[in-house]
């Protein structure tokens, strides 16, 4: 990650053989949903334009030319919606009183989905409730689903059930997540041990003023885009810069080419301008409009009692009952030609080849 190549940059006479990989590097987090801004706009994109012209085409076969004055949504204007689910998850946490770790692994959660997935084929109101409750049991927290829908005016259990295991391949069933808000308590913890670090210099509205920069951040892109100890790093900068420097000073190992906190700090400076700029809810009225336009360009297949709705649950029916009266006929035949449903034993010829094939793969 950043963080460590800096570190390494820092120190170049650092034997790359004796550098102890860090846990975070071996995470599905690490793995899976690391991305550079260009790459994160780059999906969004891809998924915006794919969808559009799906919807497009479901739009004309239904009636010809009906698509040409729908005003799609941009992958800006998705984005813009899904933040303000965003924001609703500290309320709904608020109310249930979930612990932060919930509330942080929800909003995670609801990010990762709409970058498999688009607004206007799934609606972000009940991914977000999904994701929520989701969390509740990934993080060791679980609340029975008629406490929790209960609570929420106008949900049922079935707006949560019926996009649970959707959202979960989502996310390719990678549940753990790795938050900002740890590692800025472990810094925290850890400046109490270092010896040029007085209790005035680290009085507790510091970490206060730098928890309120990790929980801003959540409404940003930083999570999917640094790691979680450069947040934290970069939010106890916003707080105390002095601190921050000191703790990524006491880092580097003797013989270090640079302070740590100099290799450092562009990422920093660079996370800083989003949490400030970036971290805080969405015009109100600016989503209004788009959810307005939303209604207009969904995906029909996925609005029920519409033509294209009926049209695809028709055809998976169709396909279902296909497959069921296919296995039946294989079991009939199977009974009534008097051959064995599980396969006929093998003869000892067929054996030793199918052996030798085996031992062959394993070469």
């Amino acid at each position: 990650m950043a963080a460590d190549n800096a570190a390494k940059a820092a120190n170049p006479q650092t034997n790359p053989s004796t550098v102890k990989r860090p846990l975070y590097e071996g995470s599905t987090q690490y793995k899976s949903w690391r991305y550079s801004p260009e790459q994160l706009e780059q999906v969004r994109t891809s998924l915006n334009a794919a969808a559009v012209a799906v919807i497009r085409n479901t739009f004309e076969a239904d009636e010809p030319g009906s698509s040409e004055d729908v005003l799609f949504l941009n992958a800006n204007e998705e984005q813009l919606l899904v933040k303000l689910y965003i924001t609703k998850i500290p309320q709904l946490c608020g109310h249930f009183r979930f612990p932060e770790e919930v509330e942080a692994t929800a909003i995670s959660y609801l990010k990762r989905f709409y970058l498999k997935n688009t607004v206007m084929d799934w609606h972000p109101k009940n991914v977000m409730l999904t994701a929520l409750f989701l969390a509740t049991k990934t993080t060791n927290n679980p609340i029975s689903l008629e406490s929790y829908t209960s609570n929420i005016p106008k949900t049922s259990n079935s707006d949560v059930l019926d996009l649970e295991f959707l959202v979960s391949q989502s996310l390719n069933f990678e549940f753990a997540v790795w938050h900002a808000h740890r590692a800025l308590w472990g810094i925290w913890l850890d400046l109490q041990t270092l010896p040029d670090v007085s209790e005035d210099l680290r009085p507790q509205d510091v970490y206060d003023i730098a928890i309120k920069h990790v929980r801003a951040s959540r409404f940003t892109d930083v999570e999917l885009i640094y790691t979680p100890s450069q947040i934290a790093l970069a939010s106890l900068a916003l707080a105390s810069p002095i601190l921050a420097e000191r703790w990524a000073d006491s880092k580097v190992m003797a013989g270090a080419a640079q302070p740590l906190s100099t290799a450092l700090d562009p990422i920093l400076g660079s996370i800083k301008f989003i949490i400030t700029q970036m971290g805080h809810p969405p015009d109100v009225e600016a989503v209004r409009e788009v959810d307005r336009r939303l209604k207009l360009c969904k995906n029909p297949e996925k609005v029920p009692g519409s033509k294209a709705y009926l049209a695809r649950q028709t055809a998976e029916q169709q396909r279902a009952e296909e497959k069921r009266n296919k296995k039946a006929e294989d079991v009939r035949k199977a009974v009534t030609e008097g051959s064995n449903p599980f396969g006929n034993e093998l003869d000892e010829d067929e054996k030793v080849q199918q052996l030798a094939e085996l031992d062959d793969d394993d070469d």
